[in-house]
């Protein structure tokens, strides 16, 4: 339902007032009008589309490669779940609570309750951008923001999963993937993708929920087939079981037997760290949503629930299937150096090469997915380059600024200066309160910090098998965060002397804000920016916001 006629004039009028036109420095930003607002259904589908790529076919081999053992690796993914859900109830608590204004008091049927006005909160898109902001505002929030945005532009963008896509399509057509083939079709999808969003919205929304569900039903299928194989279920060739070798008699037995599912356990701390990592990649994507938070339809009532819901499913099929997986494929198949678990449980199940075909289209159609929903919001190779491409990409955007966020809202919660106010303003409550938080953040600086062990000459991640010194990746997923430090010392310090006469940046941020169904949504924003003279001593470049309320 549209603004209410006086809702929408005020709101006019404010975009008159700002003066906002491409002539000047001033920026408006629209939100999304109501007709096209996200509902509960397309955002539990955008976490499954997002979460439900190329790490649950192929992880599942890497980890059960660098543990060597099958009840370490399910553990694993059991506690990859726990991780993946306190993270989501986090990213929550932020979003539902970030940013705050002072605004008239009024119940869900628009009722005046008492008298003035109180904090409120106000979703907005951005995700952590805006968490990170909030969190850490010294010495300048533009600090923060230069260091997130640095972080982004060079590991967060979409060319892996693109060239990941370019290569299934080429083992689905049984052709060889050469490289300019492989870069031709990465280019192409990456094409697809912007040119469906630039030109039909509802088009790239519709795209995104049926390949949700598309990925949602071949993981159930996965499941049922995996474990229809372990009853003794034939699927044209005889039947399949996935069997490891008894320590005791040297026998085959099942990959779940008592006796044999932790015998061979790896004692590389290295890699149980590194497969850790890769299962929270595989988790990762219930942050998708937050980026376009505030064009959810009313996101307070149902943004939680069906988050929740999404990944919630997520987690349940992603167990379950690592469990249909070794229903079916014996533990010394997946130590022999392959990458995809997924082509050779089809590949063994139903005993020829056109299932392992098909499941090659079928991983590409979603990866597919993930840059569908990729763009809306906002990366196999070669084993090697997926590993690097992966652990770059886990350890600096998922782990290093996971680390910031949840050990920021432990901060809010526990030692600021706002923690009683928070808890009791937050637009979310968590279970467990701050559990989730110290989960997340315990489990991130472990990674963080244990990255820095050499693996063993045997491990999957040693130089020998990835080509690549165990040390780089920490060393440039930290390097990337000091570049963003520097990016932001030279823009804040060098440029404006040198090329703005030494003016400073002034950012006027004004929010206008509006009542929809109950709820206060910003209705639109309009920024400013321009190179001032400084008005005196001490001052320096600011950023000011002000807010506007139709109401």
């Amino acid at each position: 339902m549209p603004l209410e006629v006086d809702d929408q004039a005020r709101v006019d009028e404010a975009i008159r007032e700002s003066g906002a036109n491409p002539s000047d420095d001033r920026v408006l930003v629209r939100n999304t009008p109501e007709s096209q607002k996200l509902g509960p259904g397309t955002v539990m589908c955008t976490i499954l589309n997002r979460t439900i790529g190329s790490g649950i076919f192929v992880t599942p081999a890497i980890v059960l490669r660098s543990t060597s053992s099958v009840g370490v690796s399910l553990l694993f993914w059991s506690f990859g779940a726990i991780i993946g859900m306190s993270a989501l109830l986090i990213w929550l608590e932020l979003g539902l609570s970030i940013p705050k204004f002072e605004l008239p008091n009024r119940d869900e049927n628009d009722t005046v309750q008492g008298e003035g006005v109180s904090l409120q909160c106000v979703p907005r898109n951005g995700g952590e951008k805006n968490y990170l902001e909030y969190i850490y505002r010294f010495p300048k929030m533009r600090a923060t923001t230069c260091i997130f945005g640095w972080i982004y532009i060079i590991l967060g963008n979409l060319s892996g999963n693109a060239v990941a896509f370019g290569i299934y399509i080429c083992q689905a057509a049984d052709i060889e993937g050469r490289d300019p083939l492989v870069r031709g079709l990465a280019v192409v999808c990456l094409t697809a993708a912007c040119l469906l969003h630039a030109s039909w919205r509802k088009g790239g929304i519709i795209v995104n929920n049926l390949l949700a569900i598309m990925k949602v039903l071949v993981l159930v299928a996965i499941i049922i087939i995996g474990f229809a194989a372990s009853a003794g279920a034939s699927f044209g060739h005889g039947p399949v079981h996935g069997e490891t070798v008894d320590p005791k008699t040297q026998s085959k037995t099942s990959n779940f037997s008592t006796h044999s599912s932790f015998a061979f356990a790896s004692n590389d701390p290295a890699s149980y760290a590194e497969s850790l990592l890769y299962i929270i990649f595989t988790y990762s994507g219930y942050e998708q949503p937050f980026y376009v938070l505030s064009e959810v339809y009313r996101p307070k009532k149902t943004f939680a629930m069906s988050t929740i819901a999404g990944q919630g499913l997520a987690c349940c099929l992603f167990v379950l299937v690592n469990v249909a997986y070794l229903c079916a494929v014996s533990v010394d198949q997946r130590l022999d150096g392959e990458l995809d678990m997924a082509t050779v449980f089809f590949r063994q199940v139903f005993s020829n090469q056109i299932a392992p075909r098909v499941m090659s289209g079928i991983i590409a159609l979603s990866i597919f997915g993930n840059i569908v929903v990729m763009t809306f919001t906002a990366s196999r190779a070669p084993e090697t380059a997926y590993t690097v491409l992966v652990s770059l990409y886990s350890y600096s955007v998922v782990t290093l600024l996971g680390f910031f966020v949840s050990g920021g809202l432990l901060y809010l919660r526990l030692f600021s200066s706002e923690r009683h106010e928070w808890i009791s303003k937050s637009g979310f409550k968590p279970w467990g309160g701050a559990t989730a938080a110290m989960i997340y953040t315990a489990t991130c600086l472990f990674l963080v910090a244990a990255r820095f062990i050499p693996p063993s000459s045997r491990s999957p991640f040693a130089f020998g098998n990835t080509g690549v010194q165990w040390y780089i990746i920490p060393t440039v997923g930290l390097a990337s965060f000091v570049l963003g430090i520097m990016y932001y010392l030279g823009f804040e310090y060098v440029y404006p002397p040198l090329f703005k006469d030494g003016k400073v940046l002034i950012v006027d941020r004004e929010a206008v804000i509006v009542r929809e169904h109950g709820e206060y949504v910003q209705a639109l924003e309009v920024v400013d920016a321009s190179w001032e003279r400084k008005s005196g001593p001490g001052s320096n470049d600011t950023e000011m916001q002000k807010v506007t309320v139709a109401d």
